[in-house]
């Protein structure tokens, strides 16, 4: 069989990097908060200034704990530090201090995914501390600038198992978006992907399918989105396909993503480990954690997204795609959960607005569910108002928007838009007339036994009625006219 015959398989691990939601610097007191005047937050430790000496910041390594246990992987009660060295601009020491190999924090852990409705396991490989590099920003005439206020920030390093696991872009996404769920739901990293806080590095080779080997990997690196994820692990796909099928050979070496062309760009050739001439960081004592804070850890841990789904889908009986939605975000599914407490019976019609119009309009201003002035409570009462008659479900729609734009509660906008309801009776008929007299065609080919009219009828009523008749009372009164002689 030729190249061009043979059909090809993706091989794609996965390296995420976590900034950590500590206070101060992995190694030293320095704030670690994001932004501040450039290179305001820095000392001769995270510089790497002759004579300063590095301690272990002990709130970073329980970060670490807590994320490796909620990912299943077995604690090393015994680790160290090493020297990864390498020279770059945006490391101040020339080396980056880093765990390495066997000696993580974790190993041996996995997280479960779901595509297409088929779940896969990914293994992962460990899940190591290390400290962040600085900034580079290129600018105008060839010149660079570098901010090392990120220097030393805590970083943890999520790693999938070799040989990897996943094997498309859509699988690469889905694993990101539990684990940035996971991490989140931990506060050990807010998520911010387009702050740098989460990133990651994927390793991408093809295959012939049904083969076992590996072929040359490329590594695309410091994705931050996801839609950059899926888009650069696809192209990635094809160019390494093309190539392989034009009898050429792909070369190992790290790739940029090219927003502006819609493709990978290589940068350098792909460093191996040796290069790197690990040793142990002769400054920091070995890490030697105690069990019984290991267990203690575990048992604070909060009810992860796993769990959740399956509360909703076993106690709330919430379809797997409501709950599956409504999981990938924590803040959301803390709204949920508030909504839900205050309306228990209504827990799918909650669902609906949060998958429908609320995520639509929080795609739409680019902000989370946190970030929006809608409360539960809000959202209930404006839920009520609707299932009570009080107002229709399109004029709820426009109730929802004007909540989500100015804060007001639904009540307030409801009088003031004077959009309740037309509940009476009497007054609703009078509109069927108006209706039926206004449309003599329509009403003979209801009569003639085309019934499906009764759809253009009622929405005649609701138009003349400004959206306020109550639709079922309103095709009531409809039918009960045509049908008399």
């Amino acid at each position: 069989m030729t190249a061009r015959e043979t059909e090809y398989e993706l091989v794609l691990g996965m390296e995420v990097h976590a900034e950590l939601l500590t206070e101060s610097k992995m190694f030293c007191s320095c704030s670690a908060a994001f932004g501040g005047a450039p290179n305001s937050h820095c000392c001769p430790v995270c510089l790497g200034l002759p004579g300063s000496l590095p301690t272990i910041n002990r709130r970073a390594v329980e970060f670490v704990v807590r994320t490796a246990l909620a990912l299943n992987c077995e604690i090393s009660l015994h680790s160290i530090f090493y020297r990864k060295n390498y020279y770059y601009p945006d490391l101040p020491k020339g080396y980056q201090i880093s765990q390495y190999g066997p000696a993580a924090i974790g190993t041996g852990g996995y997280l479960d995914i779901e595509v297409g409705g088929a779940v896969k396991r990914v293994h992962i490989r460990r899940v190591h501390l290390e400290e962040d590099t600085g900034k580079l920003f290129h600018v105008p005439g060839g010149k660079s600038h570098v901010d090392y206020n990120r220097a030393g920030v805590p970083l943890m390093e999520i790693v999938t198992e070799t040989p990897p696991d996943m094997n498309s872009a859509d699988e690469a996404r889905d694993y990101l978006t539990r684990l940035r769920a996971i991490l989140v739901t931990l506060c050990v990293c807010d998520g911010k992907m387009e702050e740098g806080s989460m990133r990651c590095e994927a390793n991408m080779s093809i295959r012939p399918i049904g083969s076992a080997g590996l072929g040359v990997k490329t590594e695309l690196k410091n994705i931050n989105s996801f839609r950059t994820v899926y888009r650069g692990i696809e192209y990635e796909f094809q160019r390494q396909r093309e190539i392989v099928e034009s009898g050429g050979r792909v070369v190992q070496e790290t790739r940029r993503w090219d927003e502006a062309r819609g493709a990978t760009a290589p940068m350098r050739a792909k460093e191996v480990e040796e290069e790197y001439r690990y040793f142990p960081e002769p400054d920091l004592r070995p890490l030697d954690l105690d069990p019984e804070w290991i267990d203690e850890i575990r048992r604070t841990l909060p009810e992860l997204p796993a769990q959740r789904k399956r509360r909703y889908i076993e106690q709330l009986h919430l379809p797997s795609y409501d709950a599956g939605v409504l999981t990938s975000s924590p803040a959301m599914s803390r709204f949920f959960d508030t909504a839900v407490d205050l309306y228990p019976e209504g827990s799918k019609v909650v669902s609906n607005w949060l998958m429908g119009d609320f995520s639509r309009l929080l795609n739409e201003d680019g902000i989370e569910i946190n970030e929006s002035p809608v409360t539960p409570s809000m959202l209930v009462e404006m839920i009520k108002l609707i299932q009570s008659g009080i107002i229709s479900s399109r004029s709820g729609k426009e109730v929802f928007e004007e909540m989500h734009r100015t804060g007001q509660p639904p009540d307030a906008i409801v009088k003031a838009k004077g959009v309740t309801q037309i509940g009476d009776e009497s007054a609703i008929e009078a509109l069927a007339d108006q209706i039926l007299s206004a449309n003599p065609d329509v009403v003979e080919k209801f009569r003639s036994g085309k019934e499906g009219v009764i759809g253009f009828l009622v929405g005649q009523l609701m138009k003349a009625s400004q959206g306020r008749a109550n639709p079922e009372m309103a095709q009531r009164a409809l039918r009960s006219r045509l049908s008399k002689d």
